[in-house]
């Protein structure tokens, strides 16, 4: 008689902007992400400040090597916009060639990196952990 039903619970899915003109590299990530989360994906340094203000996503991902403008310059550029107001706070990874490349990751300000290749549980734990705000590098 008095049953209660127990509420469903509905996950969210987040939006997740890529920017690599690898098209391995954008399967790999696409392959990881699936199901949980939506990818959306640049070819471009240039193209990144632009689809944050029509995807607005909960996170960006940069590849390191983009041919026209690099993950670090296109980090620096979400991080001013971010600083000028043009754009809300969100997480950035950078996903680096070698080890060595900490240090540019620093120096864009991106707020974790993995490097390649990465491989699907590393990837997702990473974009989990930056969606909880909770960011290790690996």
């Amino acid at each position: 008689m008095g049953e209660t039903k127990a509420a469903c619970t509905i996950p969210t899915v987040t939006d997740i902007l890529l920017a690599t003109d690898s098209d391995a590299l954008a399967d790999e990530v696409e392959a990881a992400v699936a199901g949980t989360h939506m990818l959306h994906r640049v070819r471009a340094g240039v193209d990144v400040v632009p689809a944050i203000g029509e995807v607005d996503p909960g996170l960006v991902l940069l590849d390191l090597q983009i041919g026209n403008m690099g993950g670090v310059a296109a980090c620096l550029a979400v991080r001013h916009r971010e600083e000028m107001g043009d754009l809300d706070e969100r997480p950035v990874l950078l996903l680096l060639d070698r080890d060595v490349d900490v240090f540019l990751a620093n120096e864009a300000r991106a707020d974790g990196h993995l490097v390649k290749p990465v491989d699907a549980f590393s990837l997702i734990r990473a974009v989990e952990a930056a969606l909880a705000d909770d960011i290790k590098s690996e």
